[in-house]
């Protein structure tokens, strides 16, 4: 982070489109305008990877740790770039919600793009720029290419169920699948060429506009991804396949019984003697495809929590340690500049803050966090931040600011909030008092999810842990970017040295 600034986060889902959900077409160019408007240098969003309604269209449980979610691809610009033409779009066009629909866009979007690639198909074993994508991506396009046609072949079940043959990657099946399967792995290829392309655009235009935008890596995979099938060898399996322990972390804030992520945990032994190739080319990746790199649950570097696989609770884990020093110094060997922000909540051990500093990593300030009863000593408090960090009012997994004053806090945390503001708030304009602390913060960063910059209720938050269903949905509606808005965010941006 080399200047003061703000930002705001919201995940291209929550865009308005006309598609179901948010997507890389034009309202991802508004948005960048009204950022770039409002003074704001960053733009912060989720893991962009491809995601299923079978597990509650989470952004973080991705068949790839690569490739692309097809729902996000914009059919405003299939047909600006002459891959569709407008007629072939506007049967599927849906009113503005505020809510996703992931099922009418799983649907319409998987439907517009079997239709562009009809078209486009004969062209594609020609075109020089699909041809550079394709060498670009070797390293992860065909694995993932053939996990996913696979996977349908098979009516969407687990790697690791279908027959030995596919499970365990026999060479000569798999070439001879690849033959009988050559449209379907050539689709998969053109869906992400498609949306590399849209979202190489979108980046281009808010670089551009001095905007840069931060995206979200998990640390952990999905266990039905192309990864886990394509290297098991780098992740705690059984002869099986299956895994013999998978992520959490014990209770906290968040829940009392912990959270049970089911994740396969890494081989990190295998991962060391390989030097860290997969991590190399992920974080490579990644920094094409963003100018900051948020790694989810950073505190997994240092030490991991681990549950024996079939346990109904995270409680009966155990944490173990990880070698997060050789990784970053073979990371750092690669790339010499590691624009990586530390998402370090939760239980933080010394040993994870010597992590995040050794590389000088930046961490994350919760406000939300600071009210509790140890709020002189507490870190998320305004005057324990540090200038590497960023300021959150909250962030995707939290309450908004609003619904969290009304539903999370004690008479006695609004107490304290009101001593520490040096006046009284109440639900509607608390958000604005949160904003103003985390703008107000020494942090070089400060970030305010969008819907506490609205300062709506509980029912627009975007995620609650451990719960499965009704997550991911809010979307923001045109109407809500407000000229009134956009100029005290601004103000407030300036004010504190932001702009």
């Amino acid at each position: 982070m080399r200047r003061r600034g703000s930002g705001i986060l919201l995940h291209i889902t929550s865009l308005p489109s006309e598609f179901g959900v948010g997507d890389l077409g034009p309202w991802a160019e508004r948005f960048a305008d009204f950022l770039a408007q409002s003074k704001q240098a960053v733009w912060q969003i989720l893991p962009i990877g491809p995601t299923t309604g079978a597990i509650g269209n989470s952004p973080y449980s991705s068949f790839s740790a690569f490739a692309g979610n097809y729902l996000l691809v914009s059919p405003e610009r299939l047909a600006e770039e002459g891959f569709l033409s407008e007629s072939d779009i506007e049967p599927y066009r849906l009113p503005f919600g505020a809510v996703a629909d992931y099922q009418a866009a799983e649907r319409n979007k998987q439907s517009m793009l079997r239709k562009a690639f009809s078209y486009f198909k004969e062209r594609l074993p020609t075109d020089p720029d699909f041809a550079r994508f394709r060498k670009e991506s070797k390293y992860w396009l065909e694995d993932y290419a053939m996990f996913m046609t696979l996977k349908n072949q098979y009516g969407g079940a687990i790697w690791n169920t279908w027959p030995e043959n596919y499970r365990d990657r026999n060479r000569e099946a798999l070439d001879a699948f690849s033959v009988s399967h050559s449209d379907a792995l050539l689709y998969e290829m053109f869906v992400q060429w498609i949306f590399f392309r849209q979202w190489r655009r979108l980046l281009k235009y808010c670089n551009a506009n001095a905007i840069s935008l931060v995206g979200d890596a998990p640390i952990y995979v999905l266990f039905d991804s192309a990864d886990v099938w394509a290297h098991p060898e780098f992740y705690k399996l059984d002869e099986r396949k299956q895994p013999i322990f998978v992520a959490g972390v014990p209770p906290d804030y968040f829940s009392e019984t912990g959270q049970l992520w089911g994740n396969p945990v890494y081989a990190w032994d295998e991962m060391e003697r390989d030097g860290f190739s997969w991590w190399v080319k992920r974080l490579g990746h990644n920094i094409e495809l963003f100018n900051m790199i948020r790694i989810d649950h950073f505190r997994g570097f240092a030490g991991y929590w681990e549950v024996p696989a079939g346990e109904r609770t995270a409680i009966n884990g155990e944490w173990v340690d990880a070698p997060g020093i050789k990784l970053f110094d073979t990371l750092s060997a690669r790339y010499p500049y590691l624009p990586v922000i530390a998402e370090d909540l939760g239980v933080i051990t010394p040993d994870v803050r010597e992590l995040r500093d050794m590389f000088g990593f930046p961490g994350m300030k919760i406000v939300q966090f600071a009210f509790g009863d140890n709020i002189a000593t507490n870190v998320d408090a305004l005057h324990n931040h540090v200038a590497n960090s960023l300021a959150y009012t909250g962030t995707h997994d939290n309450n908004t600011a609003r619904g969290w004053f009304k539903q999370e806090t004690s008479p006695e945390d609004r107490r304290r909030l009101f001593a520490y503001l040096g006046r009284e708030v109440d639900e509607f304009s608390v958000s604005w008092a949160l904003i103003r602390l985390v703008m107000s913060s020494v942090a070089k960063l400060a970030i305010v999810p969008m819907q506490d910059l609205l300062s709506l209720d509980a029912d627009a938050r975007m995620n609650k842990p451990s719960v499965a269903d009704g997550n991911w949905a809010w979307r923001l509606l045109p109407e809500q970017m407000k000229d009134d808005m956009k100029q005290a965010l601004r103000e407030a941006t300036e004010l504190f040295g932001r702009g």
